[in-house]
């Protein structure tokens, strides 16, 4: 295993693509005292000379094979951010050759990788290993999180949760790579952007044990269902709808959010990423809304976990594990729809979904980005 130092944790980026741009980049840059990026590598010259362009990266530490940049000894833990199919292998690489590792999500392509993903924490226990799973660390479902802790809404008894939008290909947008286009990976956008909604569901209802899915094929510029339709019972007695729709053609305005209801009150997740919202609405009819404005969703906070599991030990919320109870939900949603039947789920977790905090701090958001406006009740 790569030795780390004293100072920043020497980074090294595989894929250097939109998801680096626009969502790791930007944190990374905040971080200098946690990372220093001393290589990248993609297959793609003229996207490996635009990171190099914007990030200010040397361009001599670039390589075109990965595995140049493993073999380098100062590259202490490495960003794989490379398309779903290449994950697992990559991955593997990384791990072989001693360097911690950051891994976008899903844990592969289907059941039979994410049994494979789960090997890795056997068979490589001395590497962090931490899935992207940055929903786990997005300071508006954490703290609804705390807020179901501490028995704001009472017993949960049904979710509802609806995400509709349209999808379709975008110059510059993650639906203008012709790999989500035209997946190798099974469910498609489901498997891609649903394990995010599935890891909220997850944060904020414990983990499902049942689940009956419906889907639909109405959208000709992707090659995957665009429709999904499941229905959920939660080990904790709860039961859920989820409704995703990646429309073809334009939608009216969606207000695409959760509802938590409780024996003592219900809980609303909503609004866009520069405002996202959490609404409380008590038995007593009294309402409380906090709200979170440039957040970042989450990927600052998942970089400190990663950066202080390096440093200092102990494990990470993210775990491999707890990506695939996040995949198998969405593999067990279109078994289900194939099958026409519910499907019992087995997850590889035992207690659900942790609640991060910042290291050392009681405390949520302490040294996070963005600014919340949350009561003091």
């Amino acid at each position: 295993m790569a030795a780390v130092g004293e100072g920043p944790i020497r980074l090294g980026l595989i894929g250097t693509g939109l998801a680096v741009e626009k969502l790791h980049w930007p944190a990374l840059r905040r971080m200098p005292d946690r990372f220093v990026v001393t290589a990248f590598a993609d297959r793609s010259p003229e996207q490996a000379a635009r990171f190099a362009a914007y990030s200010g990266v040397d361009a001599a530490r670039s390589h075109e094979d990965h595995r140049d940049l493993l073999a380098r000894d100062d590259v202490d833990a490495v960003l794989v951010s490379v398309p779903i199919p290449l994950l697992y292998g990559i991955a593997r690489d990384a791990l072989v050759a001693g360097k911690h590792l950051l891994c976008e999500k899903p844990t592969g392509t289907d059941e039979e990788q994410a049994r494979a993903f789960l090997a890795f924490e056997r068979e490589f226990p001395d590497r962090v290993v931490l899935v992207g799973e940055n929903y786990f660390y997005r300071d508006d479902i954490r703290h609804a999180r705390a807020l179901v802790d501490d028995g704001a809404i009472g017993k949960l008894h049904l979710m509802a949760y609806r995400r509709a939008g349209q999808l379709v290909p975008r110059e510059g947008r993650f639906t203008s790579t012709p790999w989500r286009q035209q997946p190798q990976y099974r469910g498609g956008v489901h498997l891609d952007a649903g394990v995010h909604d599935i890891a909220q569901i997850r944060m904020l209802c414990g983990d499902a044990v049942r689940v009956h899915g419906a889907v639909q094929w109405a959208n000709s510029t992707i090659d995957s269902p665009s429709d999904l339709a499941l229905n959920l019972t939660f080990a904790g007695g709860a039961i859920g709808n989820y409704t995703a729709c990646y429309s073809e053609v334009p939608v009216p305005a969606e207000p695409n959010d959760m509802r938590l209801y409780g024996t003592e009150g219900v809980l609303v997740l909503s609004g866009p990423d520069a405002e996202r919202r959490v609404t409380l609405l008590r038995a007593d009819g009294t309402t409380r809304s906090d709200v979170f404005r440039g957040i970042d969703n989450g990927y600052y906070a998942e970089l400190c976990d990663f950066s202080d599991a390096v440093r200092h030990g102990g494990p990470v919320v993210g775990t491999i594990a707890q990506s695939v109870a996040n995949m198998r939900i969405v593999l067990a949603a279109l078994d289900s729809a194939k099958e026409a039947a519910v499907v019992e789920l087995d997850n590889p977790t035992e207690g659900g979904v942790p609640l991060w905090r910042p290291r050392g701090s009681a405390g949520l958001f302490d040294g996070l980005p963005g600014t919340r406006e949350i009561s003091a009740e």
